[in-house]
């Protein structure tokens, strides 16, 4: 489920039934960040700040390669969890703090 995907999820999940589509867009989003690599990677992106989190500097923290740490990240920015910016050789990630706002909003009974 590439970036077809919405950026608004559902209301919350104590407000309505959820839609087929909103339950298939929350789950994408939900297992993206049911690894722990996974989750750990968008708290490091998250406290990364204004000019994001290099890939270069995500591998010690997490204590993965750098084709794997590159791979969790594709998973969240597929999920829309994170945005993305090529510079020179090094990709950098920023949260996207609405769409991770969003998913905790639609968990909200």
């Amino acid at each position: 489920m590439a970036r077809t995907l919405r950026a608004t999820c559902c209301a919350p999940l104590g407000a309505a039934p959820l839609s087929a589509r909103d339950a298939t867009l929350l789950a994408h989003r939900l297992k993206a960040l049911a690894d722990p690599a996974r989750l750990r990677l968008l708290s490091l992106v998250a406290a990364a700040g204004g000019d994001g989190a290099c890939v270069c500097d995500l591998t010690a923290p997490v204590g993965l390669s750098q084709p794997t740490v590159s791979h969790h990240l594709k998973v969240l920015h597929d999920a829309g969890l994170v945005t993305r910016e090529q510079r020179g050789v090094w990709a950098y990630y920023r949260a996207d703090r609405a769409a991770v706002a969003d998913l905790a909003g639609a968990l909200a009974i």
